[in-house]
């Protein structure tokens, strides 16, 4: 008997990539409250930048079970969206005279060591996200979204291997009914 066609699918809160964008999106949100005028379309537009890619990793897990391209698409969207956050971040930095930090800035390193912990959580960053120092918290946040943006690359890449080791829904169909003939 056969598992069928439409495989498991969902389980997005076990994946990192996930698991980062949330934290990302948790801090966006207490970032800008504190930092940015809650009326300013910046306010808006990095929050929603922060839960698009957040979303739509949801979105293309909860899809990957009938659509391969719409996950593939999905989660391309949220690596786009954290790129655009990434893009906001920064212009606060610049266009307040404050420092980018470096990768291999000894700040930036304690961040990325952080990350190494397991279960990571909102609470792993929170000390360095709720600094009073904008700076300090807009690095720690930069560095979340390098993090997250490097898993959603390599979970593309998966993505793009397996739907060329497996195919996509289409061919699972066929290959079930070819079976399910083979058993009458």
């Amino acid at each position: 008997m056969t598992e069928g066609f439409i495989p498991p699918h969902g389980g997005y809160k076990k994946l990192l990539s996930y698991q980062k964008a949330e934290i990302i999106f948790d801090a966006t949100v207490f970032f800008c409250n504190r930092f940015i005028d809650r009326r300013s379309r910046t306010h808006d537009q990095m929050v929603q930048a922060a839960r698009s890619g957040k979303q739509n990793i949801i979105e293309g897990s909860m899809a990957s079970g009938t659509s391969k391209e719409t996950e593939i698409k999905l989660t391309n969207v949220a690596r786009a969206s954290l790129e655009e956050l990434l893009a906001d971040y920064q212009d606060f930095l610049r266009t307040r005279g404050r420092l980018l930090w470096d990768k291999n800035d000894p700040q930036t390193q304690a961040i990325r060591k952080l990350g190494h912990e397991t279960p990571v959580s909102y609470a792993t960053y929170a000390s360095h996200i709720e600094e009073k120092n904008h700076e300090i918290a807009a690095n720690t946040i930069i560095c979340l979204i390098h993090q997250a943006s490097y898993l959603l690359d390599r979970q593309l890449k998966y993505l793009e291997e397996s739907f060329l080791k497996e195919g996509g829904l289409r061919e699972r169909m066929t290959r079930a009914r070819l079976e399910s003939r083979k058993r009458i």
